[in-house]
């Protein structure tokens, strides 16, 4: 029942991310605006998100689980409101901001409250449970969103929210058992003015690289500079022995399991929030599939991890995450290495078995990691170790992202064709009239006759381009393995950080 409340409010934060993803170019056209401009409402809610995750840990110590459960999902809905009554683009930012305060909190709020309920010894099962809504959100996010606004309106993919947030709040009154709060800690005042900026103008910088291709742009550089400088200021702040509750429990580090875990988390959420990025965008660039269809084709994916996820869960919790991890990895790495080789026209049959099989290695992948993690820690410590996760999470989707979008795009960039076939689109604003493709070509100095041999040619060229970051994300994969090798092999107990430092 307890699982029942936390997934409901995952489902709400992660699909929000992903169902408004489909409606970039709608807000563009409605709020007459730029594709830099709409994308704020993507970087609002990330930077917001990001920001408020290192609050969580020491705000669900101060005022309990509970309370602090319903406010975040009270703060998401309401913004999910006000995001839909917006009548210019700038409140629809200022509204995105607020949903992502309340959304920031309800994933590492959710581990916590399941992994008390639970207790170490099923806690694979409780992170399986979680890794539902993780794994099916980026999924089924743009197939609700493109049918939403299909059908209905762009508001209605932030209206949706509102029985479900309203569900899920007395949901949670009802079932969630009474917050018994200790003796309030003293709030890291130091590491909040450090950590939360760092982390957003980090991420910001990061998040504009594909804009501007490249680190060394000063839009790029500054913020993401700036941010890590405050990042890396952090960690001797809370280290510091004087320092009693920082904002995030970096100690939690002399824990081995705790770190060889965020190591793999790290590496692993790189590889495959990257990896996620490409195969939409390969259906429709390059298969030419509209938003709804690219979602709908991505479904073997998820069909995949429900499959192995509770079975996976329940091993982790028997055996010990480490056996399920490795064979996890080499599942997801057979199944990448498989669209190294796709082309213009590789079968669909082919490319959804692909990614059933990495559905397969999903499930048993990225839950039994943050299993090794969470097993390990004490009651007190589960709710800063889960806001560790989530940190950890959120930079490395951020860099995944980033990262491939850049090889991507630098791909592209060597193929004439492709550079080509794109003028051609700009200047006839994506008319597909022959005539009209044929007047801009002469616009252009392109021969109109030479036109059917550049869109193949250019076809073929993104699709290799594709094949060849697939290449890199299969690599970046396979090194997954190195620290799941560390991880444990056998049942789990926790361990108190503080009486391995001598405390």
């Amino acid at each position: 029942m307890v699982a029942g409340v936390v997934v409901l409010g995952a489902i709400m934060s992660i699909l929000d991310i992903t169902v408004v993803s489909v409606a970039l170019n709608t807000f563009q056209e409605e709020f007459d605006a730029t594709a830099a401009d709409v994308a704020w409402t993507m970087t609002g809610y990330t930077l917001a998100l990001a920001s408020v995750i290192p609050l969580t840990g020491w705000a669900a110590d101060r005022f309990g689980t509970k309370r602090l459960y319903l406010v975040a999902v009270t703060l998401f809905t309401a913004g999910s409101v006000l995001c839909a009554m917006a009548t210019s683009l700038e409140l629809l930012v200022i509204y995105r901001v607020l949903q992502g305060l309340g959304g920031g909190m309800l994933m590492p709020l959710g581990m916590t409250i399941l992994t008390h309920a639970a207790g170490p010894e099923r806690i694979g099962r409780v992170m399986a449970i979680m890794g539902i809504p993780m794994l099916l959100g980026p999924i089924f996010g743009p197939i609700i969103g493109g049918a939403l606004i299909d059908n209905a309106s762009w508001q209605w993919i932030f209206l949706i929210n509102l029985p479900i947030g309203v569900a899920a709040l007395v949901y949670a009154a009802v079932v969630l058992p009474k917050d018994e709060v200790e003796p309030s800690e003293t709030f890291d005042w130091i590491g909040m003015l450090l950590l939360s900026p760092g982390l957003a103008a980090f991420l910001y910088g990061v998040s504009s690289i594909p804009e501007h291709g490249t680190f060394f742009a000063k839009e790029v550089g500054i913020p993401a500079t700036v941010g890590l400088l405050l990042i890396v200021a952090f960690v001797p702040w809370a280290l510091n022995r004087n320092n009693i509750h920082p904002l995030v429990e970096l100690r939690l580090f002399v824990n081995k399991n705790m770190t060889v875990a965020v190591i793999a988390m790290m590496l692993f959420a790189i590889a495959f929030f990257g990896a996620s990025l490409l195969f939409p965008l390969y259906f429709i660039q390059v298969r030419g599939e509209d938003a709804l269809g690219a979602g709908l084709l991505l479904a073997p994916q998820g069909v995949g991890a429900m499959l192995t996820m509770p079975i996976a869960g329940i091993l982790a919790d028997r055996i010990g995450p480490g056996k399920i991890v490795l064979v996890g990895i080499s599942v997801i790495t057979a199944g990448l290495g498989m669209f190294t080789q796709i082309g213009a026209d590789t079968s669909y049959a082919y490319m959804l078995s692909a990614l059933f099989v990495m559905g397969l290695g999903l499930g048993a992948t990225m839950m039994p990691i943050m299993t090794a993690a969470l097993a390990t820690l004490t009651e007190h410590n589960v709710a800063r170790g889960s806001t560790l996760l989530n940190i950890t999470q959120q930079v490395a989707a951020s860099i995944g992202t980033a990262l491939f979008s850049v090889i991507l795009t630098n791909e592209l960039k060597k193929s004439d064709a492709v550079a080509q076939a794109t003028a051609l689109n700009e200047a006839t604003d994506g008319n597909e009239d022959p005539s009209v493709v044929a007047q801009a070509a002469q616009a252009l100095g392109i021969d109109p006759a030479a036109l059917p041999g550049i869109f193949t040619q250019a076809t073929q060229d993104m699709a290799d381009s594709f094949a060849t970051v697939f290449v890199v994300a299969t690599i970046l994969v396979a090194c997954c393995l190195i620290p799941a090798a560390f991880l444990p092999r056998k049942r789990v107990e926790p361990v108190d950080p503080a009486a391995l430092m001598g405390h």
